[in-house]
Order: C-alpha cells, then sequence, then structure tokens
C-alpha cells in the first residue's frame, strides 16, 4: 500500500444503500494513533467510546444516541478479530445499522521507536523484545485490517492530518461540497500515502542549482519568476486543469467528500510548492474550498 489514508472501494458514503456508517469500530495497532483518531471523532461528533468489552458490544450500539465511534483493540477484555467480525455482521443483519470500520496501522520500526522514546511497555511483549510484541499484535488484527473500510497509516502522518482525513470522510457526510487537499511533496522523502491524485513536477527546469534560489521556496518570487519562464510549465498546468475541471464534479457526483491532489519534485522545495499554489488560486476561480500543505518546507497553511 502506498498511501496515508485508504477508503476501500471509495465506500464512505456508500455503506449499505448509500448511508454512511452511524456506527464505527475504531482498531488499529499500538502506538499507531488509535486514541487520536477517537478524538478527533469525537470533535466531529461522534459518541465515543474506548476499550469496550466484546459482551457489551450490542447493548452499547443499540442503545446509542447517535453517531457512535467505538475503539476496540488487542487490550479489550475478550478480544478476538474474527469473533468481533462476526458479531458486527450479526448487528448489520438484526438491525441493519451501517457499521464501518477504520484501522489505523503504522511501519513496524516507526513503532518500535515510539515505544522507546515514551519508555511504555508494548501491550503484547511482556519481557520480549518490542517488536516481537508488535508483529504478534499485526498477526492478531490482520483479519481486521483486511475487512477496513479505511485504513490510516500514520508513519509518515501528522495528527492534525490525521483528523483531517477523518473530518473529510465522515464530518456532516453527504452535506457539503467536495473538499481539495493540495500538498507539495519531495520524491526523495517519499510518497504522501493520502494522494489520491499524484502528478510529478521534475520535468522543470529546477532553482535548486541557482545558488541564489536554492534557500528559496515556491513562494518566494524570484523562484516563482525563475519557473515561469520555463516553456514547459504553461502547457503542463493547462492540461492539468483540462484534466480536473471535469474531474473535481464526478468525484464529487460519487459522493467523495475529500480529494488528495499531491504535486512532487525532487526535494519537495522550489517546483511543486510553486505549482501546488497555482492550482491553488485557480481552484479558488473555480470556487471550490482548497487546503493546501508544503509537505516537505516549513510552509504549512489553510486556505479557503
Amino acid at each position: 500500500m502506498n498511501r496515508d489514508y485508504m477508503s476501500r472501494d471509495d465506500i464512505k458514503g456508500k455503506i449499505y444503500n448509500d448511508m454512511p456508517p452511524c456506527v464505527l469500530v475504531v482498531t488499529g495497532m499500538s502506538g499507531a494513533g488509535k486514541s487520536a483518531a477517537l478524538r478527533a471523532l469525537e470533535d466531529s461528533g461522534f459518541e465515543t467510546v474506548d476499550n469496550l468489552p466484546l459482551a457489551l458490544l450490542n447493548a452499547v450500539v443499540e442503545a446509542r444516541a447517535n453517531t457512535l465511534a467505538i475503539g476496540i483493540d488487542v487490550r479489550t477484555r475478550d478480544f478476538d478479530a474474527s469473533d468481533l467480525l462476526n458479531k458486527l455482521d450479526a448487528l448489520r443483519r438484526r438491525s441493519g445499522i451501517p457499521i464501518g470500520i477504520i484501522f489505523i496501522d503504522c511501519d513496524t520500526d516507526i513503532l518500535g521507536q515510539r515505544y522507546t522514546e515514551t519508555r511504555r511497555p508494548h501491550p503484547l511483549a511482556d519481557d520480549l523484545p518490542i517488536s516481537v510484541g508488535i508483529e504478534t499484535e499485526r498477526r492478531l488484527l490482520a483479519p481486521l485490517r483486511e475487512h477496513a473500510e479505511l485504513l490510516i497509516d500514520t508513519t509518515r502522518l501528522a495528527t492534525a492530518d490525521m483528523k483531517r482525513i477523518l473530518r473529510g470522510q465522515y464530518s456532516d457526510v453527504g452535506a457539503r461540497p467536495l473538499q481539495v487537499f493540495l500538498t507539495s511533496f519531495g520524491y526523495r522523502h517519499g510518497l504522501p500515502r493520502d494522494a489520491d491524485l499524484v502528478f510529478d513536477v521534475r520535468f522543470l527546469k529546477n532553482p535548486y542549482y541557482e545558488p541564489a534560489l536554492k534557500p528559496q521556496s515556491g513562494m518566494d518570487k524570484p523562484v516563482a519568476a525563475f519557473i515561469e519562464k520555463d516553456p514547459a510549465l504553461a502547457p503542463f498546468l493547462d492540461h492539468l486543469m483540462q484534466l480536473l475541471g471535469p474531474l473535481l464534479p464526478l468525484y464529487e457526483a460519487e459522493g467523495k467528500s475529500y480529494l488528495t491532489i499531491a504535486i512532487g519534485c525532487t526535494g519537495g522545495q522550489h517546483r511543486s510548492v510553486f505549482v501546488v499554489e497555482r492550482l491553488q488560486t485557480w481552484l479558488a476561480g473555480q470556487n471550490i474550498a482548497c487546503e493546501v500543505r508544503h509537505r516537505d518546507t516549513t510552509i504549512n497553511r489553510a486556505l479557503s
């Protein structure tokens, strides 16, 4: 998987007769950010319950007042992934309640670093190395990961970005227009895993090799002037806007509430930043709400 979040078959907003899920099971790897995800959902209007024993699942779901997010993982009393999936299927059939699963994941090495830095014990490691506990947990949770409607990988994802993803997926589903998120990035730092569409602008002339421009970014006028002189820029932007123009209404018509467009260059400082800024200006002219992040520079801001 090469994304920070993945909506399986664009299922958000289409679960069970096009109804958004009113019950979410939030699970995943310990230390990956499940608690932060629950807090983000609570901020979006969900009731939240963490570490709910499976024996109480039916009663809590059926007694909910509104949308509900339930945290369940290997620390949960009587936890069993297969048993949980069976209980969820039975609930869906009996009550018709739309239920979705969110899985919060993270690379093993990063999880190990987090446990080392916080000096917290892994719930399955006991006296064994942390890596053993992580791999054991990964095997136990594999069935839930396979059945998740939304998979969020926090390996390179800030907490604020996870909140943005969840807000885009589950806040006021069907009640607001498509939200577009633009991010610039550097290929040397890896692809953004949350990207729905990725465009490579490394064919443009690189300001990095100009000593005066190297320390600047695509937000600076001298860098912008340098890139604008490249004869390849105008045709690329024209074709890109011709591509996106008819696509965005189609995404919205299909019920997609959030679209992430990533623009990449080598280091993520000059060309990709400039192109993202140009795209943001164009989207604003189309009255499309847009949020911007320059991942591999120190410039991060929200625009609408």
